[in-house]
């Protein structure tokens, strides 16, 4: 073993175990190469909702690819790949696996004698095996097919491009100074969005960065609406529990409910409802301005520079796109504002509660206060009950005395030592008592 392979391998052992693969990790989705013309068709498969995790999202994005890789008799990548790219001889296939989403950009070479309206009709859609887009039923949340061409006539590219879309709201800019990207991000009658990606003098590789930044564009702005929906539907419920909290605040500042557990109860029950409705939503609001950042970011790195007439994409997002992610961020406000309400409210009843409990603990301490002073006045009158009682008994015993004394021939008159022993016996007594109760006490 040489040195060098020597220190090399003790190198290696000082690695990080995650070093490796972080590192791949900035070089793993790379841009396609292209070079106009092109054809591409783009598609976005999104994770159905009876699949639970992530794992099955990968899986079953896996299992489509391997369809389509054992169709064409290729080898299907490994199963913890996120990334795919093989020639297929009469496409090339990009896939790539996102946390919610899978995409599949095929891509063709153009026919340069070809218009833009007839290379639209030959995408690399065609080459796509029937049975395998059967499969994807349900599951598309972007089809686009994407031209890149070369056409110096200015005018002829400028009467032709209107006609290339059904919609009036035409987008387009300059992307930087060698490109020019066309749109109406509507789905035409054939089922796709179109987009048209005119080639000045691009550089290599920079074709490729400009047609990926706009079908990630248009692959994260779709992804973003999803909240929309789930938005819209949520607002009649988070109405509902705003009318029931005013109604209960409304109670508790009138003192009118029929019990403050009954009152407690309800808001309670209108904070879970908040609470299932928040975590419902909470993932997919996140998302939702996650990917919304994402659009713009690449907006941004798209430098567009106006084409007169015609609004850019970025200008198209905002009128568009922003007022939907603006709903979104304001139903998820809305829910926080809510779950604060409640929570006041909860805090001012169980106060209100606290403070009669305090009343009512109050109430008890003075009864027993009470209670110990008739205790205490019961227990003097016992205590002279007492007193007269042993000084009555232990007279007796002296008498007893007396009369044996007396009896054993003593000069002792017992009736004059009782009389005598009387007062004694009286302040000995009482004052034993009041010893032993002090010690008691102490």
């Amino acid at each position: 073993m040489s040195i060098a392979y020597r220190a090399n391998a003790d190198f290696a052992k000082l690695n990080h175990p995650m070093r490796v693969p972080l590192s791949a990790e900035i070089h793993s989705r790379p841009f396609l190469q292209l070079q106009a013309p092109e054809s591409l068709t783009h598609f976005a498969l999104y994770l159905q909702q009876d699949q639970p995790s992530r794992q099955n999202h990968r899986s079953s994005q896996h299992q489509i690819l391997e369809q389509l890789c054992l169709h064409y008799g290729v080898a299907t990548p490994h199963p913890q790949a996120r990334y795919f790219f093989h020639d297929f001889g009469r496409f090339r296939l990009k896939w790539e696996c996102h946390t919610e989403f899978a995409t599949y950009t095929f891509v063709e070479p153009g026919d340069p004698s070809l218009d833009c309206r007839a290379s639209f009709d030959r995408m690399p859609l065609q080459h796509v095996p029937q049975e395998w887009l059967a499969g994807l039923d349900g599951k598309i949340i972007v089809a686009a097919h994407v031209l890149l061409c070369k056409d110096a006539d200015d005018a002829a590219f400028a009467d032709g491009i209107q006609d290339l879309f059904q919609g009036k709201s035409l987008v387009g800019s300059h992307a930087g100074a060698n490109a020019q990207v066309w749109t109406d991000f509507l789905i035409q009658p054939d089922g796709f969005s179109r987009f048209v990606v005119r080639d000045l003098q691009l550089r290599e590789f920079q074709g490729g960065r400009l047609v990926g930044r706009l079908l990630e564009i248009e692959t994260y702005r779709m992804m973003a609406l999803l909240g929309l929906p789930q938005a819209e539907a949520t607002q009649p419920a988070l109405n509902g529990i705003e009318n029931e909290l005013a109604g209960l605040t409304a109670t508790l500042v009138s003192n009118q409910a029929n019990g403050d557990q009954e009152l407690l109860d309800r808001i309670t029950g209108l904070a879970a409802q908040l609470e299932k409705i928040s975590v419902n939503n909470s993932y997919r609001f996140a998302a939702s301005q996650a990917y919304f950042n994402l659009v713009q970011a690449r907006i941004q790195e798209l430098r567009e520079v106006h084409v007169e007439g015609t609004p850019t994409l970025g200008e198209f997002m905002s009128r568009r796109l922003a007022p939907a992610m603006n709903t979104c961020s304001a139903v998820a406000e809305r829910q926080e504002t809510l779950a604060q309400r409640i929570a006041r409210s909860n805090d001012l009843l169980r106060t209100r509660v606290g403070i009669e409990q305090e009343q009512q603990n109050r109430r008890i301490l003075q009864s027993l206060d009470a209670r110990a002073a008739q205790q205490l006045r019961l227990q003097q009158a016992v205590e002279g009950l007492s007193v007269a009682a042993i000084s009555y008994y232990t007279l007796g015993l002296v008498g007893y005395v007396g009369k044996a004394m007396k009896a054993g021939s003593l000069p002792v008159n017992p009736d004059l030592m009782t009389g005598i022993a009387v007062p004694l016996v009286i302040a000995g007594v009482w004052l034993g008592l009041r010893r032993l109760h002090h010690q008691l006490k102490g």
